[in-house]
């Protein structure tokens, strides 16, 4: 696996640890909003080899308790596993950031133990992604990939960027509705810079205010363990 990217030190990627970052290159959605473009085209200004990550990773065990996998979209690399699995004999715990497009890549993770945490992004009513993602993909595929880490023992968050038209009061309610009961969940304020496609964005303000996220805030806590706003 080639990666595009690495933040050598994070204290808010992985909760509870210090963590780096390491990104892959390549996804199979085309989100407007992405604010990793190069990742997403898979055309990173930097290639970073595993050897090289590998070695970065043995140098920082005194440091560094964590390691987050990004993107772009980490499970479509064929290879995912036997990265998670090296990066963990290292002596690291493992976050995985994913889109959720991938079930069964996400299940075998989590059934072999690769993975300590997942954050998955989850963009809009499953039922829209064929309509607003360029690439999209099956509606089953995000539900079932929500489902196999509610179901698992591991720790996880879902996320959400607040960004219209992706998001409204009947998304959140499909939403919530979906993941009722689940452990954590994160909104995360959309930032219109750097993104995959400007002009998608370029008519009106697309974002949602403080207040709006409060309110999205206090209904989703009636639905889930905890929710935060980022």
């Amino acid at each position: 696996m080639i990666f595009g990217g690495i933040q050598k030190n994070s204290l808010i990627d992985y909760p509870g640890k210090i963590s780096c970052v390491l990104f892959t290159s390549g996804c199979n959605f085309a989100c407007p909003y992405c604010h990793n473009p190069d990742l997403a085209k898979n055309k990173p200004s930097v290639s970073i080899t595993e050897g090289e990550i590998y070695a970065f990773l043995e140098n920082r065990k005194n440091f560094l308790d964590g390691a987050v996998i990004s993107g772009g979209e980490p499970t479509i690399h064929y290879d995912i596993e036997i990265v998670c699995q090296n990066i963990k004999t290292l002596g690291y715990s493992v976050k995985l950031d994913t889109n959720g497009s991938n079930p069964s890549v996400i299940k075998k993770l989590i059934d072999s133990g690769l993975v300590d945490y997942i954050a998955m992004d989850i963009k809009t009513d499953p039922a829209l992604y064929s309509f607003f993602i360029k690439y999209g993909c099956e509606s089953s595929d995000i539900l079932s990939s929500i489902k196999t880490i509610m179901n698992s023992a591991i720790d996880y968050e879902f996320r959400t960027t607040c960004v219209k038209p992706f998001i409204n009061t009947p998304v959140i309610e499909k939403i919530l509705s979906i993941i009722n009961g689940a452990n954590l969940y994160v909104l995360q304020h959309f930032q219109n810079k750097n993104v995959l496609d400007p002009d998608f964005f370029a008519v009106e303000n697309c974002g949602f205010s403080e207040d709006e996220m409060l309110e999205i805030k206090t209904v989703a806590e009636c639905c889930v363990g905890k929710c935060i706003i980022r």
